[in-house]
This record gives C-alpha cells, sequence and structure tokens, in this order.
C-alpha cells in the first residue's frame, strides 16, 4: 500500500468516529447544486458557507459546463430536487495558462508532467506521447469573467434544464477567499417561469 493510502485510510477512521448514520439523504438540503473546479486549493462547500448535505458539488478542470458537467447538474435537479445551481470560477486557475493547441503539444511529446516556468508550459518527460490530446476540446479560456458568462449561457440553454432552475455565476478570488457575483453571468442564468 501507499503512504498516501495508509494515510487515507488512518483519515477514515478518525472521520468514521464523528459518523451519524442516521438519515444520510442525497438530496441536498438546501436543493443547491455548485459547478466549480477541481483545483485542490478550493473547498467549495466552506468557501460558500455550506455544510456537508447542504448542496451536490460538481468539479472539473476550470469548473466549465461541460457535457458531463450538465448531465450532472441535470441529474442534481431531475432525481435530487435542487432549484438553484451555482457556477463558481475562481482566479489563478490552471485552465488560463493554457490553450488547446499547447496542451495537444504537451501530450504529443510524453505523457509525463509538464512544467510551467516565465516562458510557458514545458514538457519534462522523453515520450511516449499521444496525438489524442489534439482531439479534446480542453475548454480553456483566458477571461475568467467571460468564460463564466459563457458557461451560465450553456447551461441555461440547454433543452434539458427546467426554466425554474436559477443559475447564477460567482468567482472565488483564491488569493483572499472573497466570493463575488458577476451580475452578466446571474443574470444571463435567472430562472424563467
Amino acid at each position: 500500500m501507499s503512504e498516501l493510502l495508509d494515510d487515507i485510510f488512518e483519515g477514515n477512521r478518525r472521520w468514521i468516529e464523528d459518523f451519524e448514520p442516521g438519515d444520510r439523504s442525497a438530496r441536498p438540503r438546501r436543493r443547491c447544486a455548485i459547478l466549480t473546479c477541481m483545483d485542490a486549493r478550493l473547498e467549495p462547500l466552506a468557501a460558500l458557507g455550506l455544510d456537508p448535505g447542504d448542496a451536490v458539488v460538481v468539479r472539473n478542470a476550470g469548473g466549465r459546463a461541460s457535457d458531463d458537467a450538465i448531465r450532472s447538474l441535470v441529474v442534481s435537479c431531475k432525481l435530487l430536487g435542487t432549484r438553484e445551481w451555482l457556477v463558481v470560477h475562481h482566479t489563478r486557475c490552471v485552465m488560463t495558462t493554457i490553450d488547446d493547441w499547447t496542451m495537444g503539444d504537451l501530450l504529443q511529446r510524453s505523457l509525463e508532467e509538464a512544467t510551467l516556468d516565465e516562458t510557458g508550459w514545458r514538457d519534462s518527460g522523453s515520450g511516449p506521447g499521444t496525438a489524442e490530446g489534439r482531439y479534446v476540446s480542453w475548454l480553456t479560456f483566458s477571461n475568467p469573467e467571460q468564460a463564466l458568462v459563457d458557461d451560465v449561457l450553456r447551461i441555461r440553454n440547454s433543452p434539458m434544464v427546467p426554466p425554474g432552475v436559477a443559475v447564477r455565476g460567482l468567482i472565488l478570488e483564491s488569493e483572499t477567499g472573497r466570493l463575488r457575483e458577476v451580475e452578466a453571468a446571474s443574470r444571463a442564468g435567472r430562472a424563467r417561469e
């Protein structure tokens, strides 16, 4: 077993000491779903002042409204009763530091970890790589606010999203932890009864 897995199982043993099996409904208490980035620095429930069980959390690279993210949001509504969705992007997101071409190029060179320096992304591996990365839309972006508006609009305009679901756009400032609403995004995602 790895040291990480040992630590995880030890953490799980501590967690179950306070675990209360009572009513553990899959339905979120606040009828909320959050789409946000997978960045390890983010604690979405804590940042939004929510507790475990309050909201469904969907995470991916950049917190983007990909087909799979929309699928999960729709499941959260249809099967778990969410009625308000928060799309939360953040500052200093790694997805703003790369573009689709560069990501494809890095993967073509090798599958090893890449590094970022003052001149951009560099591949540190020796290969082999794959050309498959050239056929993927990595949903990179340079402007977090515009990407947020675009994502909210994509969700709002999905024919699978009920008109009564409100979709709001927020940015979490990684430097300060401050959360702010992006009015243009929330306006685009307002519920339509």
